[in-house]
């Protein structure tokens, strides 16, 4: 088993930068176009089968370390029985949107092994045919909120964020008990086979620092703390804004997961070289050519300096346009270079520079 990634996440050396892409089993992937048909996301994702096909069909382009379960965020909805459906151009779209007593109230409890058991089941069929860790993943709550309690959601997230100003105690009450239930969901997908599980919060750029910390962080940290309970890796990952970086780190995560909107070295100071970071190539550079993707690449290994717990990704998914050569050539350029002779190189610079200031 190649176990580059999860050694990544302890902060542990490797032979080679662990690396893998978000949405890297998507669009952009001719055969996926094949496989999928004109059958939606979700409809794809009840099949357990043929999403495994398609979990593990990067590996026929490029030698990614890590794969990543082919499924929605919004699967979780699934779970509870709600009328879920994925609209091109607008995502997630529910019936109503869920922002009034009753309809909340309405909300039963459930159990993801049982009522998502197509997803686990996925998981189960691809333990026993890759030879790299599979990455579970959930939505977070506040992501989840944007498609729940505004449906259809809007561009500025404003009735989300309306909403939570307006009532404090319905927000509460809604955001524990997703909490709960994605917390059960990400200890399924790890029993099932899961090797790690990243929490996606999409849209919590959106926030700022003070009604990130009262409305997002204690429910995050409820999630993460429960997965360390559970001793299942994790990755925290979130886009959009770099203030957010210290309250990611209170949120907990074994990782924490970055967009490209803050150099890597600099974002990782911020974080403390305790933890694991991941990403943060720009996607778009990936339509640009081979070569700028490739020195945009080599520009972040050379800011990680070889310091154990990169796991290099791009910071948010890969758009469909993308050239499936390009990004193979991304991964062969991070597996090219061993993070030892980056360590090595960054160490002479330091002596180097220490010589000429004494002269």
């Amino acid at each position: 088993m190649n176990d580059r990634l999860l050694r990544a996440l302890r902060c542990e050396p490797v032979d080679r930068t662990p690396v893998w892409f978000m949405r890297q089993a998507g669009r952009s992937l001719p055969r996926y176009r094949e496989l999928k048909g004109d059958r939606d996301l979700l409809e794809v994702t009840r099949d357990s089968e043929l999403a495994a096909q398609i979990t593990a069909l990067p590996l026929e382009y490029f030698p990614v370390d890590a794969a990543v379960l082919f499924a929605d965020i919004s699967t979780i909805f699934l779970g509870a029985g709600l009328d879920v459906t994925i609209q091109k151009g607008v995502g997630p779209l529910l019936p109503h949107p869920y922002d009034t007593r009753e309809r909340i109230r309405s909300l039963a409890p459930f159990d993801p092994r049982d009522t998502l058991d197509f997803v686990l089941e996925t998981l189960r069929i691809l333990r026993t045919r890759l030879d790299v860790p599979v990455i579970g993943f959930v939505g977070a709550p506040f992501t989840l909120m944007t498609y729940f309690v505004e449906s259809p959601r809007s561009r500025e997230r404003q009735g989300t964020k309306v909403f939570m100003w307006r009532e404090t105690e319905l927000w509460d009450e809604l955001m524990s008990y997703w909490t709960e239930h994605i917390l059960a969901f990400a200890r399924a997908q790890s029993e099932a086979g899961a090797a790690a599980i990243q929490l996606f919060d999409s849209w919590a750029g959106c926030l700022g620092p003070e009604d990130y910390r009262e409305f997002v962080l204690p429910y995050t940290r409820r999630i993460l703390d429960g997965l360390a309970d559970s001793q299942i890796p994790s990755i925290n990952f979130a886009t959009g804004n770099p203030a957010l970086i210290p309250l990611l780190v209170e949120g907990g995560g074994d990782a924490i997961g970055l967009d490209w909107r803050l150099p890597i070295d600099e974002a990782w100071e911020r974080i403390g070289f305790d933890r694991a970071i991941q990403g943060n190539l720009d996607p778009v550079s990936l339509l640009a050519s081979k070569e700028i993707a490739v020195a945009r690449t080599d520009e972040i290994l050379r800011r990680i300096a070889g310091r154990p717990g990169h796991i290099f990704n791009v910071g948010h998914g890969i758009l469909p346009e993308t050239d499936p050569a390009v990004i193979r050539a991304v991964v062969e350029h991070v597996h090219s270079v061993d993070p030892a002779d980056l360590r090595a190189a960054g160490k002479g610079a330091h002596a180097r520079r220490g010589q000429k200031s004494v002269s």
